[in-house]
């Protein structure tokens, strides 16, 4: 049980690292919540295809990897931006925005950023863990 935790920490880090490196290339700058964010999502992401691995598409994956990705960014958004004031994005000038805490186009991308999410985990797990990989089909 205690491995399990270990396995989670520490892919809880790496995906939140990550999440702030895509971000300062994207946008030149972080903010912690983006780690939390990122890493929480990494984690959830990796957990789509590990009931069943390979059974699930890719495209699956993303489309409901996106799903979490933009729940979760609207609820971090209500927190740091709405109830503390903390202005770390803001996607009001964007359409289709929904309280300028996510918007369409992002979820959209989050398909492609989530999809990376699923291989990245599997590599990593397979990497770090000795867990086997998954074949994956595209739909």
């Amino acid at each position: 049980m205690l491995r399990h935790w270990w396995r989670a920490l520490i892919l809880f880090l790496l995906g939140g690292g990550m999440y702030v490196l895509v971000e300062l290339w994207w946008r030149g700058g972080s903010h912690i919540s983006m780690f939390v964010l990122g890493g929480g999502c990494f984690c959830l992401i990796g957990l789509l295809n590990e009931p069943c691995p390979g059974c699930r598409s890719l495209l699956w994956q993303a489309l409901v990897g996106s799903a979490i990705i933009t729940l979760g960014e609207l609820l971090m958004g209500l927190l740091v931006n709405c109830h503390w004031g903390l202005a770390v994005w803001d996607y009001s000038a964007l359409p289709f925005n929904l309280w300028g805490q996510i918007c369409l186009q992002y979820s959209l991308l989050w398909v492609l950023l989530a999809a990376v999410a699923v291989l990245v985990d599997d590599r990593l797990r397979w990497w770090l863990f000795g867990e086997r990989l998954p074949h994956y089909r595209l739909i």
